[in-house]
């Protein structure tokens, strides 16, 4: 288990797989650089920011899902510790951020949709709502993306929320924290954040 936290009281959460640019998206919010590997699954303890005069905590969690060179029994072992924190921290945590990769995230989803199979990040999104956190999608890297909202619309699908995407914004929030492009993403996390009377937090979002 993460033992890692600090003694925060609000939070907010990255969630998401392994290189879909969760640690880049954290040194977009926060202004600090982050241990990244070049390889998927490089980081195995979540990484916290937090100020010394507010009681608020940013955290990106480990990657979940495929990690080069890492047995699957360790992969599991890190999903196990990434529902138990945030099971733990649920009441905490003001927003979740789920990350994922614009490009890519339907092909994964389908590839791994079954009778037998629910895909990591639709289980992860439902399961975030079970646990009544506000959860914002972030669909990263849409500078790679050409059919935008046919893109949007299809990860909705997904996701079990009905298209078109444009009447979700403060779910699904399309960005490319590469190039700074956050904006989508800062706009719902603010909404959740006014909802729960949290506007002293808009400083940093």
């Amino acid at each position: 288990m993460f033992e890692t936290r600090p003694d925060r009281e609000a939070e907010v959460a990255l969630v998401g797989r392994s290189n879909v640019g969760k640690s880049t998206l954290m040194r977009e919010l926060t202004g600090h650089s982050f241990d990244t590997g070049g390889k998927p699954g490089v980081t195995r303890e979540p990484n916290h920011y937090d100020w010394n005069a507010e009681d608020f905590v940013i955290t990106d969690l480990p990657g979940f899902g495929f990690m080069s060179g890492v047995h699957e029994d360790h992969r599991e072992q890190i999903k196990t510790d990434i529902v138990h924190y945030l099971e733990e921290n649920a009441d905490n945590i003001l927003v979740a951020v789920l990350v994922v990769d614009g490009k890519s995230v339907i092909d994964i989803i389908d590839r791994h949709s079954g009778p037998d199979e629910i895909p990591y990040d639709v289980e992860m999104f439902h399961f975030l709502r079970e646990l009544d956190v506000p959860t914002v999608v972030a669909v990263n890297k849409m500078d790679k993306v050409d059919d935008r909202d046919e893109r949007l619309n299809d990860l909705c699908d997904r996701l079990g929320l009905l298209p078109p995407w444009k009447q979700w914004q403060e779910t699904i929030a399309p960005i490319t924290a590469k190039r700074g492009q956050i904006d989508a993403l800062n706009e719902a996390v603010r909404g959740h954040l006014h909802e729960q009377q949290r506007d002293d937090l808009f400083k940093f979002f």
